[in-house]
């Protein structure tokens, strides 16, 4: 892909076809390396998972991190129906807003937040929301909060955003550098974004096709 920003509800994403490899999600917390974040965990702990192939990798960007610098891991694995809810809701708020707004552009426009529930990244186990932290536990100034929205962060949340300070910025390319290394793709209107082996993952690197796909909770 170029500087162009492609959207998940983008056709050249939601056609590319998946051969799942059938890799198994793991539970990250059972490595003990990660620091893991409480804020989005349910009962269940399936947001703690990840396939293999994501976790080692996600392992292999914290090494070549600056000394004193820890990956935050904050949400991986989200249930097909927690997904759909997600993104219908923040489609439901995009229509109260624009009435004019035909259902494609809603549609594209909540893409930017909230994947399609049928293509999405973290449904698959593919994806992973994460900051930075100093050793001490300290969040790292990225310039927005992890999941914040266009409307709430005035567009902040894109990972290129020039609304946003320089130690922020510097952060963000610390982070981006190390997941890119090992082989992670961000989704450039989330800086928290990033995913191996899926859709989105297939078109930024020109794979023909994703590794991996949507799977329901009991097959964790």
């Amino acid at each position: 892909m170029t500087n162009e920003i492609v959207l998940m509800s983008d056709p050249r994403v939601t056609t590319i076809p998946v051969v799942d490899c059938g890799e198994p999600l793991v539970d990250l917390r059972l490595q003990g390396s990660l620091v893991v974040d409480t804020r989005k965990e349910d009962p269940r702990g399936a947001f703690a998972y990840l396939r293999e192939q994501v976790l080692t990798r996600l392992l292999k960007a914290q090494d070549v991190l600056p000394d004193g610098l820890r990956l935050l891991f904050v949400e991986g694995y989200r249930p097909p129906a927690l997904q759909r809810h997600y993104f219908e809701s923040y489609a439901d708020e995009l229509r109260a807003a624009n009435p004019d707004w035909p259902p494609a552009q809603v549609r594209d426009a909540a893409s930017r937040y909230v994947s399609p529930p049928e293509i999405a990244p973290h449904s698959a186990g593919a994806a992973v929301d994460l900051t930075l932290v100093s050793d001490d536990g300290r969040e790292l100034d990225m310039g927005t909060r992890v999941n914040a929205s266009p409307e709430e962060s005035d567009g902040a949340c894109y990972t290129h955003a020039a609304n946003i300070g320089q130690e922020a910025r510097a952060n963000r390319l610390v982070l981006g550098d190390a997941l890119t290394a090992a082989g992670l793709v961000n989704y450039p209107t989330e800086w928290w974004h990033w995913s191996y082996g899926d859709r989105y993952w297939a078109l930024a690197t020109g794979a023909d096709t994703a590794l991996y796909g949507p799977r329901e909770l009991d097959q964790l």
